[in-house]
């Protein structure tokens, strides 16, 4: 079977559990990661970047906030078909990684600094882990190519200065439907949030869930000038966005954190777009 041109971007949110953990994931992405994507998907991916996250806001731990960075990539084919299952290659994906990523229990220790054997996975397996155990799900959404709702702020350019991005995936509580999750999404958060003089961009696209089964059914992002504007807004502002009636919270956005929503604060550029940047992992002398 030929493979099917499909263009799509993907989001990964990275999480870091502790500052204990934050150099040795990043040793991961830089030392190991990178180049093993590259070599993997280069042929089929046009674009390929990390954004550093920003620090948590005030109360921003009740937004899911993600702590370590956000990897995009722009696909041109469904890698997760028939055509992809042979690889040349395993991905050098050790168990740690999702230890460090708090999507596997923490039990504080590092195979590689205890002398144990290093557990390792294969990356599309380490992917879909998290969720049924305890800890949250891995963040490895699917999205149009293009944002398929722009809500505000669209004749905003590069010129009106620097945005404080706040982006997030989101999913209603179980058995609340799609239909009766955007009826308040639509009616109520996102008029709200246009009235707000702070917010100057709002987009949002649904998440290709058939792809790899993400558990998230949509990706929104808000821009801000600053933090101070983002908690004016989602914080004291949000207080009068009506809680809807199969919220099991009682403050905004009436959503379990890191597994009904998960939040980055981003700046507008990347810190390694990789294909361009990326020149190895040259250390510091």
């Amino acid at each position: 079977m030929s493979i099917e041109f499909n263009p799509m971007r993907s989001l990964i949110y990275v999480d870091v559990v502790k500052e204990d953990y934050r150099h040795m994931l990043k040793h991961w992405l830089y030392r190991h990661h990178i180049p093993d994507s590259i070599s993997q998907f280069g042929p089929y991916v046009t674009k390929y970047a990390f954004y550093p996250a920003l620090p948590t806001p005030p109360e921003g731990d009740r937004f899911g906030t993600i702590r370590m960075q956000l990897t995009e990539h722009y696909w041109t084919v469904n890698p997760f078909t028939s055509n992809f299952k042979n690889k040349a290659f395993t991905e050098f994906f050790p168990i740690d990684i999702l230890k460090w990523q708090g999507n596997i229990p923490d039990d504080s220790k590092v195979a590689a600094l205890e002398g144990e054997e290093v557990v390792k996975l294969e990356g599309d397996d380490a992917r879909a882990s998290g969720g049924d155990n305890g800890c949250p799900p891995f963040i490895f959404a699917f999205v149009p190519i293009c944002w398929e709702e722009d809500f505000k702020g669209s004749q905003r350019t590069v010129e009106d200065g620097p945005n404080y991005r706040w982006q997030f995936v989101m999913k209603y509580p179980e058995g609340v439907t799609m239909q009766e999750g955007d009826k308040w999404f639509y009616e109520e958060m996102i008029p709200k949030f246009k009235d707000m003089p702070d917010v100057l961009r709002i987009l949002s696209s649904k998440i290709i869930q058939q792809v790899n089964g993400c558990p998230y059914h949509r990706v929104v992002e808000m821009w801000f000038n600053c933090p101070s504007a983002w908690y004016r807004s989602a914080v004291e502002k949000a207080k009068e966005i009506k809680k809807p009636s199969w919220a099991k919270y009682d403050a905004f956005p009436y959503l379990k954190p890191k597994f009904e929503i998960a939040s980055l604060f981003l700046t507008d550029i990347a810190e390694s777009d990789n294909y361009s940047q990326y020149r190895g992992y040259i250390t510091m002398r």
